[in-house]
């Protein structure tokens, strides 16, 4: 397992070194393989780990089985997003994303296949990158973060085809509306903006900061999570996590949460959401607080559903956060375990 360490350091230094490490840690990103059998998480030293599920989840997985199986230097910086395609693991940090081949990863031959850089208003500007989106009906992916624009780039050619503007702050989170082609993002500007991908332009906004149900002016207007679902969407951050009626933009549903949310999806009838505190929030559509389960990290910046069909028997939820560790729930009631770095 590769890591980052002073040349000429005596063993001893060097442990003390990797344990400040995960000390420090930040997890940022996950994405689960397109077999459905690993999991790979970045973290803030710009590491990617790749956890493998099916020894984990095994009936004869010892402690080792939750360590991960290869580990490498992916960005210089924070590892911010990932996604998988059928073939690729793409990651995305500061100013570029990198695409690396799934299968050369699981013989632990991390060579990146290529990287890409958005065409940036300067030569200086190295924004990063804190959100990627597949497109799937358009072999595209979609990339945004720090310089308030939204990045479309054909995953054929890797050429960038087009820049959506609107936002006037770096944007924090994408999704994508599935019946449609549109995508949704939001940002530190306080709204979410409905984009059409064949048109390329921007045909709604939500500024939810100034909804009066939603707004608390003393967290501030920044939207950090979002998901949709059909006419539905679910936006959180500075203003309460709330569930939206997309085409009448209408607050439906705000739920009682008081930390700031930075990860929500939907899951068959329920709102998963986490965020500040250790908990994983099952919400009810109504608003009701079905259930919050704990976690080992202090803070969660990422969820993940591992839904392949092809491993059904590695269908979990993982969470991740403000520690070196991934929680593990085979059922939405519990922790299983943990994976660590």
């Amino acid at each position: 397992m590769e890591r980052t360490v002073p040349h000429a350091v005596p063993l001893g230094q060097i442990e003390v070194f990797q344990a400040l490490q995960r000390l420090h840690m930040t997890i940022f990103s996950q994405s689960v393989s397109p077999c459905g059998k690993f999991l790979a998480a970045g973290n803030n030293y710009g590491q990617i780990a790749i956890f493998s599920l099916s020894a984990a989840l095994s009936s004869e997985a010892k402690e080792e089985s939750k360590k991960p199986v290869v580990t490498f230097q992916a960005h210089d910086g924070p590892v911010y997003c990932m996604v998988s395609t059928d073939r690729h693991l793409l990651s995305a940090g500061d100013g570029e994303v990198k695409a690396w081949l799934w299968a050369e990863i699981l013989k632990k031959g991390c060579k990146e296949l290529w990287r890409r850089q958005p065409p940036y208003r300067t030569s200086l500007e190295v924004p990063e990158i804190n959100a990627l989106l597949l497109v799937p009906k358009e072999n595209s992916l979609i990339l945004a973060g720090g310089d308030c624009q939204l990045h479309t780039m054909d995953l054929e050619t890797g050429t960038f085809t087009r820049a959506l503007r609107g936002h006037t702050d770096y944007i924090h989170c994408l999704a994508l509306r599935e019946r449609s082609p549109e995508v949704l993002s939001g940002g530190e500007d306080g709204t979410v903006r409905l984009w059409d991908l064949r048109s390329a332009q921007e045909v709604q906004t939500i500024e939810v900061y100034k909804h009066e149900e939603c707004s608390r002016p003393h967290n501030g207007r920044w939207i950090g999570c979002l998901a949709t679902d059909s006419d539905w969407m679910v936006c959180g951050g500075g203003p309460a996590l709330t569930l939206w009626h997309l085409r009448s933009s209408t607050p439906t549903t705000v739920f009682p949460m008081r930390a700031p949310q930075k990860h929500v999806t939907f899951y068959q009838d329920l709102i998963l959401s986490a965020g500040q505190g250790r908990c994983v929030n099952q919400w009810q559509l109504s608003g009701e607080l079905k259930a919050q389960v704990p976690g080992s990290s202090p803070g969660l910046l990422s969820l993940s559903l591992n839904q392949q069909p092809a491993a059904p028997e590695c269908k979990v939820l993982t969470a991740a956060g403000n520690s070196c560790r991934v929680d593990v729930f085979t059922n939405l009631g519990y922790r299983a375990f943990s994976l660590s770095f």
